[in-house]
């Protein structure tokens, strides 16, 4: 399977804010390279995200904007490209808005949430978190909400749901941006 692992950490409700970004790129069910940014969201952070995520705006101050992050990244975000998140309704919420701040224009993308395919295959989980179905599937999650171990978390559990259930049953909850 090939696809993008992408999540998003936010400096406060909006999910405008975004304040850092990882992707894991998957070839052939490997994780083959990694991207990660903080972000300035050139706007205001809550102390409840710092606290979830432990970014301040002190760590982005001299960070590129989203719209300086953009070119680098946009080659990835082409129709047919699955990008894989965990609450992906969020994260694909956050890439929308993040973009839109600066009149960009979001890319076309299908996408695939781990969190709908756990609840779908893994529904004697207790709850369908990311650090409990990480768990459940022995993911390693070394640092939870910090976006790349988060989207390293989310490949290895898409991975594993593929080698366990087939491609079938994970194709079924693709759908398109």
């Amino acid at each position: 399977m090939n696809f993008i692992a992408m999540d998003f950490e936010t400096a406060n409700h909006y999910p405008e804010s975004a304040c850092s970004l990882a992707l894991v790129m998957v070839r052939n069910n490997k994780i083959v390279d990694r991207f990660y940014t903080v972000i300035n969201p050139q706007m205001p952070f809550d102390a409840r995200n710092i606290q979830v995520h432990q970014i301040t705006a002190d760590d982005v101050k001299n960070a590129p904007t989203m719209a300086e992050v953009w070119p680098h990244i946009k080659g990835l975000y082409q129709p047919g490209m699955l990008v894989a998140a965990h609450n992906a309704r969020f994260d694909t919420n956050v890439m929308r808005q993040s973009l839109a701040r600066y009149g960009i224009e979001e890319p076309h993308y299908l996408v695939i949430d781990t969190l709908a395919t756990s609840k779908l295959l893994e529904p004697e989980l207790l709850d369908h978190k990311l650090d409990t179905v990480s768990q459940a599937l022995d993911v390693e999650l070394w640092h939870h909400h910090n976006a790349l171990s988060d989207s390293e978390a989310c490949a290895g559990i898409l991975i594993n749901q593929e080698k366990e259930f087939g491609d079938e049953a994970i194709k079924n909850l693709v759908y398109q941006i």
